[in-house]
């Protein structure tokens, strides 16, 4: 048997992952029900995998935040204790973050080893390049988009697919979280 995986990202309604300019986390969006279920998600056992890049913007974000902010809601702060694999060939050594390993190599190899290998689920959050070649390769079991009523066309950063492969969605579940917040969990497969 084998783990699942499942790519967690946030976006807006036109495909960003970020943005800039004068928006602040969430796009200003979330509230208390999009906090509790994330605090939900994320209290299951479950290893995470990040890409370097996103790994570091983690590290960052926690290290120049302050208590109040956005960045340490509590479903944070317990993502960042879970057991975490960082994928890397540019890492080394020890990682700020409590239980992370690094491994070297590609994504794709990494994590087709870690779902025969893993006795819980696998999530990633953000690591959108990685995520797209794991799509692609078919190691996504499980595509988790919420997503913010918001368009960011003037500032959005990060477009979630851009490059990505053609797929097809199965719809296996939906949620709508504080009356405007959609999450949306489809089963993928290559078209």
């Amino acid at each position: 048997m084998t783990a699942t995986y499942t790519f967690d990202v946030f976006s807006s309604l036109d495909g960003y992952g970020a943005a800039g300019g004068d928006w602040t986390g969430y796009w200003g969006k979330q509230g208390p029900e999009l906090l509790d279920h994330r605090l939900a998600l994320y209290d299951q056992e479950q290893r995470m995998v990040f890409g370097a890049h996103t790994y570091r913007l983690f590290t960052r974000m926690l290290a120049d935040s302050t208590e109040d902010s956005d960045v340490r809601d509590p479903w944070v702060t317990r993502m960042r204790n879970l057991p975490a694999t960082v994928v890397s060939t540019t890492l080394e050594g020890t990682l700020d973050w409590p239980d992370a390993t690094v491994e070297s190599g590609d994504a794709v190899d990494v994590v087709a080893r870690l779902k025969k290998e893993s006795d819980v689920p696998l999530r990633s959050h953000g690591s959108l390049s990685m995520n797209r070649a794991l799509l692609a390769a078919g190691l996504v079991d499980r595509l988790q988009v919420t997503l913010f009523p918001v368009v960011t066309g003037a500032s959005g950063l990060d477009p979630v697919f851009r490059g990505a492969s053609d797929f097809d969605l199965e719809l296996v579940e939906r949620r709508t979280l504080d009356g405007h917040i959609q999450e949306l969990v489809y089963r993928p497969t290559l078209h």
